[in-house]
């Protein structure tokens, strides 16, 4: 078996892809949590679960910390923070409560969804990149 062949992604698509892998992270997230509250059975309630975040993620988008390098770290945690206080926000407002568990944990698993691409993303791009030698 050779070395596996990756694909190389022109830079002006970067921005594209890295919004849609913000929102495939945010349906992860409500479809993992809706399934392990046994809710699983509508797309609608999936949708319903991940707009409130995926709104605040959008809203993160329109920064220039995010446009600027939408790939980096920093650009994660930027879309993190919109997730979360946007999404906790818009539910506390439409259903009234928001218990502290529920927000320690919606931050906890948007955090590793929402970072942990921008980390391998990063680990690929540097194994990938031409070595210099070191003296």
């Amino acid at each position: 078996m050779g070395r596996p062949t990756l694909v190389v992604v022109h830079p002006s698509r970067i921005p594209a892809l890295a919004f849609v892998a913000d929102l495939v992270a945010v349906v992860v997230f409500a479809a993992i949590g809706r399934l392990s509250h046994a809710e699983a059975d509508s797309v609608l309630g999936l949708l319903g679960t991940a707009l409130p975040f995926a709104l605040g993620a959008a809203a993160a988008w329109a920064t220039p910390w995010v446009r600027s390098a939408p790939a980096s770290l920093r650009a994660g945690a930027v879309v993190l923070a919109g997730a979360v206080v946007v999404g906790l926000l818009l539910r506390l407002g439409f259903l009234g409560r928001l218990p502290l568990s529920f927000a320690i944990v919606a931050t906890i698993s948007l955090a590793v969804l929402l970072l942990g691409w921008r980390g391998i993303s990063a680990a690929v791009a540097r194994m990938r990149a031409p070595r210099t030698p070191t003296r």
